[in-house]
């Protein structure tokens, strides 16, 4: 009763199928070699000497966190220490004093007096200004002192503005920072790095 057009579908289907095994052999090889490559390049590209020097910079940032309850100047001199600072400040919603005092250093490095007159109007609307919206902490008079300066700026128009942030800072901000739990965990892993890097010599 069944002739040839009427083929089983399943029959032909597995006829095709056997036609397929080498051919998606090779291709399966080939995307298992470029999956390879793809999966070992990362590999490469982090290799020892760059581990070596991550490694190097993880111990160097923990050995400068013990320096920093040397002196507050200690932990400015230090970008990873101002980065530690800078997050501690944020928790109590105080780091505006330390940007004004990190804007005040950048501006004394300027050299443009056109630019100068341009930063010095805009820290000062940004931080000093009554009513400024990341207003510093200082006294009336300071703020009046600054506001003069302005007229004739120059690169140490904000000192005294920036020295009363800076004191503040120290005698407020700095103590708790040192009794925080998260520079108190720094200072534990460094101790414990160099407990242990002692009883490997």
């Amino acid at each position: 009763r069944s002739s040839g057009s009427h083929r089983c579908p399943a029959l032909s289907m597995c006829r095709g199928w056997a036609a397929l095994p080498g051919a998606c052999l090779e291709r399966a090889k080939d995307f298992k070699t470029r999956l390879g490559i793809l999966l070992h390049k990362p590999e490469h590209g982090m290799g020892s000497s760059s581990k070596l020097q991550l490694g190097a910079k993880r111990r160097d940032s923990s050995r400068e966190a013990l320096e920093w309850r040397e002196s507050f100047d200690q932990l400015l001199k230090s970008k990873s220490g101002v980065t530690a600072f800078h997050t501690f400040l944020k928790t109590e919603f105080s780091e505006e004093n330390l940007d004004f005092w990190l804007a005040c250093e950048d501006f004394k490095k300027t050299r443009s007096k056109t630019k100068l007159a341009s930063k010095a109007n805009r820290i000062f609307e940004e931080f000093v200004q009554s009513e400024a919206p990341r207003e510093v902490n200082i006294d009336h008079e300071t703020r009046e002192i600054t506001r003069k300066n302005l007229s004739g700026a120059t690169s140490t128009c904000f000192n005294e503005a920036q020295a009363k942030t800076r004191t503040l800072m120290e005698k407020d901000s700095y103590p708790r920072f040192l009794k925080s739990a998260s520079y108190q965990d720094m200072t534990k892993q460094a101790t414990s790095r160099c407990l242990s890097k002692r009883s490997h010599t």
